[in-house]
């Protein structure tokens, strides 16, 4: 198990990872510049590391997957247009309703399995050309969805989606937050993945475990204009080396071990099968989050009484909870937290 693990057993997210002592020690001696001077070694070398994983021509570094993904809407955008996406996306679930706030655009949901929508869903939801709609300008895919459960789009998806943009004049954005997930799972390279899309955002303070900061990627001209919002929006850096560089040691140590992450969720969820009270379908584990229900005790509750027992996950609804695997959590802490689950569900029956 990689070092820095306390007793407590977090699975709140993949976001409450810490540096690795190694990446504290690239950090330290980072070589640093003036970023919005365009003069911060390390975070060019981050940007052209990230955008040749993903096979694109240039990469801007941004403090979060928020500003990446709003940074990608106003670049694709201008107010008074709209974006297609599907309905528990990240872009319009949990960003303060940005889209709308800061590039004046409006979201077209589509109803996605687990996040997943069709090219079809996609067709019937364009606008035809008449001056009462706001003109269809971008689609948007989550790549894996967290809302639905670490869900990963077949490329055969991707593909007819891409399709079907192509002959609308549609641009294509990835948020791809746990893109490297999406890889590890299906064997595919970040480069396959990241091909149909104009632009994408990937984040490294998740399961790569760095303390700070996503990318957008996307051609040199694009990110050219998304360099300027990314300023407009107060994303502009100084010695941001210091925290590119523990992105950059993410990027080149942590991305393999995700497999190991995705092998504790599996073995979570099968734990989790066989206690009486919790629903679960093993299925729908394909990454590194597990959701499951609970019976006989209301979600908030249930994650309560299981902290008392040094185990933390989180509620994301009445009866549902949420469990994240990530470098701090190995096979014995597994068990641990199966059985603090069975102990918190024997009290209910």
């Amino acid at each position: 198990m990689i070092e820095n693990v306390t007793d407590r057993i977090d699975l709140r997210s993949d976001t409450i990872t810490r540096p690795t002592p190694a990446m504290r020690r690239a950090m330290a001696e980072a070589e640093v510049g003036d970023d919005v001077l365009g003069d911060d070694p390390t975070v060019r070398a981050l940007e052209e590391r990230t955008a040749e994983l993903l096979g694109k021509e240039a990469a801007v570094y941004m403090p979060s997957g928020t500003m990446t993904n709003q940074v990608a809407i106003r670049t694709h955008t201008e107010p008074g247009q709209e974006i297609l996406l599907d309905a528990n996306g990240h872009m319009y679930f949990y960003e303060a309703g940005a889209a709308a706030a800061l590039s004046g655009v409006t979201c077209r949901l589509l109803a996605g399995a687990r996040g997943i929508f069709t090219a079809d869903q996609v067709r019937a939801a364009l606008r035809p050309p008449d001056q009462h709609f706001p003109p269809s300008r971008l689609i948007c895919i989550e790549n894996t969805h967290n809302r639905g459960g670490g869900a990963v789009w077949p490329l055969e998806a991707i593909a007819e989606v891409a399709l079907l943009a192509c002959r609308h004049n549609l641009n294509m954005h990835m948020d791809g937050a746990r893109l490297w997930n999406a890889a590890v799972a299906t064997g595919r390279s970040e480069r396959q993945i990241a091909e149909p899309f104009d632009t994408v955002s990937v984040c490294f303070s998740k399961g790569l475990g760095a303390p700070v900061g996503s990318a957008l990627v996307g051609a040199r001209h694009l990110m050219e204009r998304a360099r300027r919002f990314r300023k407009q929006y107060g994303g502009g850096m100084r010695q941001a080396g210091i925290i590119a560089a523990g992105a950059l040691y993410a990027l080149n140590h942590h991305r393999e071990r995700l497999a190991e992450d995705h092998a504790n969720a599996r073995a979570l969820a099968e734990g989790l099968a066989n206690i009486h009270g919790i629903r679960i379908d093993l299925s729908s584990v394909e990454t590194n989050i597990v959701v499951f229900g609970v019976e006989g005790k209301s979600g908030a509750q249930f994650v309560r009484e299981l902290e008392g027992l040094g185990v933390r996950m989180l509620a994301v609804g009445p009866d549902t909870v949420r469990a994240v695997t990530h470098l701090h959590v190995d096979a014995n802490a597994i068990r641990r937290a199966v059985d603090a689950v069975w102990k918190v569900m024997g009290k209910a029956w």
